[in-house]
């Protein structure tokens, strides 16, 4: 069974950097499109960065895209996004997902259906 496991978050000041990590165990990492996501208290669960399984190619949100870079390391099976001049508003839980082998999935939360955690990001101003 498919497992994400995110880390790197924290607490941080406007203006700062994050890289936020995720790994996953029990399945074939490289088969999967990954994606980031994040949920504010009392808000939708919202698409901010993903890699297609195949080409690589890569997807961002437009509240994050110049400032933001996904990408994976197959051999480690770990995805990651780096997340610059951080603001308030990206204050969030984030959460790894991953899609079903050879999938499709981009930007819809329900085309995810192995999730992480989550690890919180918040910024202060």
């Amino acid at each position: 069974q498919v497992q994400l496991v995110e880390s790197g978050g924290g607490l941080v000041q406007a203006g700062d950097s994050l890289r936020l990590s995720c790994t996953m165990t029990g399945g074939i990492f490289s088969r999967h499109p990954m994606a980031w996501f994040r949920q504010a208290p009392g808000k939708e669960r919202d698409f901010v960065a993903g890699i297609a399984w195949s080409s690589g190619s890569k997807y961002y949100a437009d509240s994050v895209k110049g400032r933001s870079t996904v990408f994976r390391d197959i051999a480690e099976k770990t995805v990651y996004l780096q997340l610059n001049s951080l603001k308030p508003e990206d204050t969030a839980v984030y959460l790894c997902a991953a899609g079903p082998e050879f999938g499709n999935g981009r930007y819809a939360a329900n085309d995810y259906p192995y999730w992480g955690q989550g690890t919180q990001v918040t910024v202060s101003s």
